[in-house]
C-alpha cells in the first residue's frame, strides 16, 4: 500500500509539475533525495506501526519527532516543561501495554525521526526547486527505494484491479494534496509555526480510527494524546516565529 500510494501521487505530480532535470547543482540533488529518503522512510515506517498498535496512539508517539524539533530550535529552560509534558504522555501511553506492541512503538519512533527530518528538507526543498518540482522528484526517488521490498512483499497482489484503485486513492487524498499543500506552506512559515499547524494531528488521528476502524482508545490514552497535543502548542507557540535562513 504504501508503494502503491507512493507511486500513484509520483504519476500525478510529475505529470502536474512537468520538473527540470537539467540545470541542478549538486546541493539542489543532494536536499531533493534526502527529502525523498525521508518521505519513503516516514510512510513505510508509520505504516508498519499502524499494522501493530492503534492507529492514534501511532500518530502520537511519530509526533514526538516534530515536537522534538521544534524544542531543540529554543535556547529557554522553559521549554524543559512541554518536553516533560510529551514525556508524560509517552508514559502513559505504557501503562496500558496491551496496546502497545514493541515494535509496533519502535517504527512509530522511526517514523517520527522520519518526519522531523520530512519538515526540515520540505522547507529546503521549497528554497531550492520552483514549484511542484521538488516534491515529484523526491516522491519519484522514495518510490524506487521501495519498489523492490513491494514486489517482493505484494507480488502479483500490485496488479490487482481493486488494490490498485485503493492504492490510488489513498495517493491522491493522502499524499498528492497534503504534501503539496505542505511544501507551499513551508516557503512562508518557519518550520516552529508550521509544527502549530499540526499539533492537533494525533487527536485526528484518533478519531479518524474511531470512525472509520473501531479503534477505541481509553480514558488515559486520550490523556496521554491530549499531554503531547498541549506539548507541541505550547513549545512552538513559546518560540519567537524567526525567517528561516536562505539556503547556502
Amino acid at each position: 500500500m504504501v508503494f502503491l500510494r507512493l507511486f500513484t501521487s509520483t504519476l500525478v505530480l510529475l505529470a502536474v509539475a512537468r520538473p527540470s532535470w537539467r540545470g541542478r547543482s549538486r546541493a539542489d540533488w543532494l536536499v531533493v533525495a534526502g527529502f525523498g529518503a525521508s518521505l519513503g522512510t516516514m510512510n513505510w515506517a508509520i505504516y508498519q506501526s499502524f499494522a501493530r498498535i492503534p492507529l492514534g496512539l501511532a500518530v502520537t508517539i511519530e509526533f514526538i519527532g516534530p515536537l522534538t524539533l521544534a524544542v531543540l530550535g529554543s535556547r529557554r529552560a522553559r521549554d524543559l516543561v512541554w518536553v516533560g509534558l510529551a514525556a508524560l504522555g509517552v508514559v502513559l501511553l505504557g501503562f496500558e501495554p496491551a496496546d502497545l506492541d514493541p515494535v509496533g512503538v519502535g517504527f512509530a519512533l522511526v517514523a517520527g525521526a522520519a518526519w522531523a527530518s520530512y519538515i526540515l528538507l520540505s522547507a529546503r526543498t521549497g528554497q531550492r526547486w520552483p514549484g511542484l518540482d521538488g516534491l515529484a522528484i523526491a516522491s519519484a526517488f522514495a518510490t524506487l527505494l521501495l519498489t523492490g521490498p513491494a514486489i517482493v512483499s505484494g507480488g502479483t497482489a500490485l496488479l490487482d484491479p481493486h488494490v490498485l484503485m485503493v492504492g490510488a486513492m489513498v495517493g491522491v487524498l493522502s499524499s498528492v494534496i497534503p504534501y503539496s499543500c505542505e511544501l507551499v506552506a513551508l516557503r512562508t512559515l518557519a518550520p516552529s509555526v508550521f509544527g502549530i499547524l499540526m499539533s492537533l494531528e494525533p487527536a485526528a488521528a484518533a478519531l479518524a480510527a474511531i470512525v472509520v476502524l473501531g479503534e477505541l482508545l481509553s480514558p488515559l490514552q486520550w490523556l496521554a494524546v491530549a499531554c503531547v497535543v498541549a506539548a507541541s502548542v505550547g513549545a512552538t507557540r513559546s518560540r519567537p516565529v524567526l525567517a528561516e535562513p536562505a539556503p547556502d
